[in-house]
């Protein structure tokens, strides 16, 4: 219950509204039940062949409560759908928020699967939160102190006697409910995150296990996960068609009772022949009111499991928190990393170790050195995906702790080995890095990337993650956004690694062109034209093991010569054989 008070904290700004609703929800009862009482009324009394004068309360008790059930049954929609909107809407811009800080370092310990179902699921499952949770207690609630003073005003024991069934029907068959359906929502929410995880990734991954004939094997996983989360829905359905019966059931119990006590003889007094119909009528109408109750607490265990898997992201402490008051960001945009070590969370070998970096404002550094060597965390640890377990790194002497997240990130243009495109348009992937950007604009960065033929296309729809490019054309649209983003630093993480040779060196002579005033960090394995860059410093296992220039690097006949050599040897031998 606990997820469910604190789901209701977070939507408590609705108070009102959901007040609004029960109350509308009460009064469209309350108006079935008046018209069935003045029906009943009228009917009983027209049997006495009274004036039509005596029968004019009743006509118009009729004619109000028929007319007003109407417009309040559409008002109590109206605005029970307004509200459950808007607290789904408070909720996903809630969840949003909680969890932005949390990327990426916090979120790449879960299954991108598993984020979908959180973020959309588990979601939209709370829109019972209100309709089938708060909304039909309150209502049953008051339609039930409503009945109570009705009876009240023919007996005490009729009060008493109706309130006995209506604690039945409030209590006792919710209860026996919750009990026959203990744990199945739990197990619902679990089969379905399971599903949804399979699923996105027997969608991402159909080529590879088609590839290793394992596709059969995958989906027959998937079939035995549907047909269990089919079992827990029939289980669901079969304990929630019972409802309305054993409420039928509880309603004729009170019907009869009341008829038996009505008889001669059983009540203190006589009442009036008239009113026996509308006693039993208000008792008969009185019952609609705890229809939707056994519901509630299934939905109760169902909001609380999904209110429990988004607060367990939600709680989660993220890596990096901004300053309360952040320095600006600095002029002098000199990147420093000073005695930098850092160990990914969960395993022992560190990242790298006691590293020390500096690019000065408006150098080109280039980073080098084997997959594995620790090039890419210095990517991570620069945009402040992670803080470094120990030293420090600066921007202008600044400690870049003591700077706005996404103010420092806005002023690095980042070009990743790990390209993402949105299912968009070129122009709309392009506006990510400068919304106000025109279409003169666009095309420069594209021409300036080497996607001239991209300049008349700006309307083409790149599909999901860019597959409809190639993968050079996705890595060149990346560099345009970078371009167009002008950020003071720019940091390229195998950013040509999917270009041919030429392409690439064209690529690369443009960039450093519009970079000739940044700070530029150049991260790659592939060591071409390395005289342009003004210092390399090459990476092994997490350690600065050499730096200097290229001509100063192959001089010393290290590790660095080595890796020239062997891919000087390897290109040579590859223009040999064609």
């Amino acid at each position: 219950m606990k997820e469910i008070l604190r789901l209701l904290g977070i939507v408590r700004s609705y108070q009102w509204w959901m007040l609004l609703a029960a109350i509308l929800g009460f009064a469209t009862i309350g108006s079935g039940i008046g018209l069935l009482v003045s029906s009943g009324y009228i009917i009983s009394k027209a049997a006495l062949h009274p004036a039509i004068n005596e029968l004019q309360l009743g006509i118009a008790g009729v004619r109000l409560f028929g007319f007003a059930r109407g417009i309040l049954r559409y008002l109590e929609r109206l605005v029970s759908h307004s509200t459950t909107f808007r607290i789904l809407s408070r909720l996903r811009i809630w969840f949003y928020q909680s969890i932005e800080p949390l990327s990426p370092a916090r979120l790449l310990e879960y299954r991108s699967g598993d984020l979908l179902q959180r973020i959309t699921g588990d979601i939209d499952s709370l829109e019972n939160l209100y309709s089938r949770i708060i909304a039909p207690p309150l209502t049953a609630l008051m339609i039930s102190a409503l009945t109570w003073l009705l009876m009240g005003m023919f007996s005490p024991l009729f009060s008493f006697l109706i309130f006995a069934f209506h604690a039945c029907a409030a209590i006792g068959l919710p209860l026996l409910a919750g009990y026959l359906n203990r744990g199945t929502a739990k197990k619902m929410t679990a089969t379905r995150n399971e599903l949804q995880s399979m699923t996105l990734d027997c969608i991402q991954g159909i080529s590879d296990l088609t590839l290793f004939g394992r596709l059969e094997e995958h989906t027959g996983k998937l079939y035995r996960l549907k047909a269990e989360e089919l079992r827990l829905q029939r289980k669901q359905a079969v304990i929630q068609r019972a409802h309305e019966p054993i409420t039928g059931l509880l309603m004729n119990g009170a019907v009869l009772s009341f008829l038996w006590l009505l008889t001669p003889g059983n009540t203190n007094g006589p009442i009036e022949g008239v009113y026996i119909a509308v006693i039993i009528i208000a008792v008969m109408a009185s019952f609609e009111a705890f229809l939707p109750l056994p519901d509630a607490v299934q939905h109760i265990e169902a909001d609380a499991a999904a209110g429990k898997r988004l607060f367990e992201i939600v709680d989660t402490r993220p890596a990096v928190t901004a300053p309360k008051q952040p320095a600006p960001f600095p002029l002098n945009h000199a990147i420093s990393f000073e005695n930098v070590s850092f160990a990914y969370p969960g395993t022992d070998a560190a990242a790298l170790s006691a590293i020390n970096i500096k690019a000065e404002h408006g150098k080109t550094i280039a980073i080098v050195g084997p997959s594995g060597a620790g090039k890419s965390t210095i990517t991570n640890l620069l945009l402040r995906f992670w803080n470094p377990d120990k030293g420090r790194i600066t921007i202008g002497g600044f400690d870049i702790g003591k700077l706005d997240p996404e103010s420092l990130r806005q002023h690095i243009g980042v070009v990743s080995q790990k390209t993402y495109l949105f299912g968009e348009t070129v122009r709309e992937n392009l506006l990510l890095a400068r919304p106000d950007a025109n279409d003169a604009d666009l095309k420069t960065a594209l021409e300036r990337a080497g996607l001239g033929t991209f300049k008349n296309k700006l309307e083409q729809w790149v599909g999901q993650h860019g597959m409809s490019l190639s993968g050079g054309e996705r890595q060149r649209i990346a560099i345009a956004r970078m371009l167009l983003q002008d950020a003071p630093i720019v940091l390229l993480d195998e950013a040509t690694a999917n270009l041919d040779a030429l392409t690439e060196q064209q690529v690369m002579q443009s960039i450093l062109q519009f970079c000739s005033d940044k700070t530029l960090l150049v991260i790659t394995h592939r060591l071409r034209n390395m005289e342009r860059y003004d210092r390399i410093i090459v990476l092994s296992k997490g350690s600065i093991i050499e730096e200097g220039t290229h001509d100063d690097l192959l001089g010393q006949k290290g590790f660095y010569a080595s890796m020239w050599s062997l891919q000087q040897s390897d290109t040579s031998g590859l223009f040999e054989h064609d």
